[in-house]
């Protein structure tokens, strides 16, 4: 069975991403990096891609979570992403055809048995 290994990520919705970033900056201390992305490292080498999670508030009106309903969207590490998609799709579960290949590794999506659009990641191999 392919499992979650970890969060990659922790996205919001938000009115005003801006706005609501300065918030939680100020309250809690989250430092935003050049792109807006607070990451919290697991370690002082880390890596985005190594260990990491991300948290970020979007635009109210993004797609990228699927429903407008849905406030969050929460990213889950794998280490096999065609695996996982197969076995959600084996589930039952809705699952999207189309998976991102970038320099932050391969991201896919699905939906799970109540409507929240969640998103798998394996991130890219470590290079030696």
């Amino acid at each position: 069975m392919e499992r979650a290994t970890g969060i990659g990520g922790v996205f919001l919705r938000a009115q005003d991403p801006k706005a609501l970033q300065g918030w939680y900056e100020q309250h809690l201390g989250l430092q935003p990096e050049a792109d807006g992305c607070v990451v919290f490292r697991w370690n002082e080498r880390a890596t985005q891609a190594n260990s990491s999670t991300v948290w970020a508030p979007f635009d109210a009106d993004t797609d990228y979570f699927g429903s407008r309903e849905q406030k969050a969207m929460v990213n889950y590490r794998v280490n096999d992403l065609d695996a996982m998609l197969a076995q959600l799709r084996a589930a039952g579960a809705i699952v999207d055809s189309r998976i991102e290949d970038s320099e932050y590794g391969k991201f896919g999506w699905a939906t799970d048995p109540e409507g929240n659009r969640l998103e798998p990641w394996q991130p890219p191999t470590e290079e030696a």
